[in-house]
């Protein structure tokens, strides 16, 4: 078993970073190089991304990675799924769309005419979400004069290499992958009008994509090879999840909190469709089995309405410590109402749902923060005892991993509500598991590792935190 260092260049909804890992005889570690903001902006045509800004920031940091560590050996990318950029002549055509433009209502009603949800359950294997990748292409005025579309972190290694292809990972979230070969839908993409030819070659995880070229070794100062990894940033989380039984659920939980279980085969049955649960790819071919519930942008977004009202900013800790010292209950309500969905003054929409629901939104933010906080935990153990029943597992155990590990507020909350352990650990989930698939990929732990052996380094190097619940069920 031999090692070195890689970069992991991991992209979120709202901000993204490069993170080097390194491998030493089986132990992971992980170092902060850069962190750079990411999010909407408004142009004349809807929401977009400023993907030129982004792909600048990524340079960067592979410069600094670079800098401290001129053994680098590779680069992965990850990043959030669904949004994809349009190339011709080798050129990325505008600003990619971001997944929360409207837009997308129009495009599900437009494939829903054609094939009807339950057919598209049964072939993609996808919970329904206005932004799927298959809802967003039929807008599109242009994709016939178009050579190909990626997805976000294709494209950045198309940037970086110029090779175009498909992460299967992020590709299953398109829509247009069959749930049950893993392969594109190609029927289904000519009956929705999507040209075959915009699809790339699909890609493993593990895969050596190239190294880079031109302009971008340039900017970066290096030579490296780009590998492809878990490039859905819930399917490099997934790898990296200390899972500790087989009955184990896991929640990703970041802006969004990805729940869900483990599989080998997909479940496409009616009441998987009727819960709204999706069959995602994983690394090695798993199935994520998950469902989206809306995680901490609830929180984030009112904490960023209520730092423009004041116009100061808010000490995230201590507003969650006074949240976990009220002591009267708090109001629930559904964090998954489709209101809460877009940016905006969050604790107005939050006020108006409760209100609908006949309750009243708590009068200090400390009591407002904690019924967000708490109402995120009872979707996260509905959401967990239904994939239970969905999968017939007495799920025994919930592992929760990313930024929310750090809000022990939720993560004792998500323990006392669904009455289950919770490990919560690591909360670099995502970044991690972007670092062992290439470091696998590059043998450092035998090519055929299973995941169960990267797992194994994972617990290893970030032993997870317990969380009892207050009382069993």
């Amino acid at each position: 078993m031999t090692g070195g260092a890689v970069a992991a260049v991991d992209l979120g909804a709202t901000s993204g970073r490069v993170m080097l890992g390194r491998v030493s005889d089986g132990m992971v570690s992980l170092e902060p190089v850069a962190r750079f903001p990411n999010g909407p902006v408004e142009g004349a045509d809807g929401l977009h991304w400023d993907f030129s800004a982004l792909y600048g920031h990524i340079l960067s940091g592979l410069r600094d990675a670079v800098a401290r560590e001129p053994a680098l050996a590779s680069i992965g990318i990850d990043s959030w799924a669904v949004d994809y950029g349009l190339v011709a002549e080798g050129h990325l055509v505008g600003e990619p769309f971001h997944y929360r433009d409207e837009r997308t209502l129009r495009g599900a009603e437009a494939v829903h005419a054609i094939v009807p949800f339950e057919q598209l359950y049964r072939r993609n294997g996808l919970q329904f979400l206005a932004f799927n990748t298959l809802y967003q292409y039929v807008t599109e005025q242009g994709l016939d004069d178009i050579d190909v579309a990626l997805l976000i972190p294709d494209l950045v290694s198309f940037l970086l290499t110029g090779t175009q292809g498909a992460e299967r990972t992020n590709a299953s979230t398109t829509g247009l992958v069959d749930v049950q070969t893993g392969q594109w839908d190609l029927e289904l993409a000519r009956r929705l009008g999507v040209p075959a030819s915009v699809l790339p070659p699909l890609v493993d995880p593990g895969a050596h994509l190239g190294r880079l070229r031109g302009e971008a070794a340039a900017a970066v100062g290096a030579d490296l090879e780009v590998i492809a990894v878990g490039s859905h940033d819930t399917a490099s989380a997934i790898v990296a999840v200390p899972l500790s039984s087989p009955n184990a659920a896991y929640i990703s939980c970041g802006t969004w909190g990805l729940v869900g279980v483990e599989l080998d085969t997909p479940v496409v049955s009616d009441a998987a469709r009727e819960a709204n649960f999706t069959n995602e790819g994983g690394v090695d071919g798993r199935v994520r089995f998950l469902h989206n519930v809306t995680g901490l942008w609830l929180l984030s977004e009112s904490v960023r309405a209520w730092e423009a009202e004041d116009g100061e900013s808010i000490d995230l800790p201590s507003l969650l410590a006074d949240a976990a010292s009220v002591g009267h209950d708090v109001p629930l309500f559904d964090a998954n109402d489709p209101r809460l969905a877009a940016p905006g003054d969050m604790p107005a929409r939050i006020a108006a749902v409760l209100r609908d629901a006949g309750a009243a939104a708590p009068t200090s933010r400390p009591a407002f923060a904690r019924s967000i906080v708490e109402s995120i935990a009872a979707a996260f153990a509905g959401a967990v005892h239904t994939a239970g029943r969905l999968t017939d597992r007495e799920i025994d155990v919930i592992h929760i991993v990313g930024g929310g590990t750090l809000n022990r507020l939720l993560c004792q909350a998500t323990a006392d509500r669904s009455g289950l352990t919770v490990l919560a650990g690591p909360v670099e989930a995502t970044a991690l598991g972007n670092v062992l698939v290439q470091a696998r990929a590059l043998g450092w732990f035998g090519a055929d590792a299973a995941l169960e052996t990267l797992r194994e380094a994972v617990v290893a190097a970030f032993p997870p935190e317990r969380f009892e619940p207050a009382q069993r069920p």
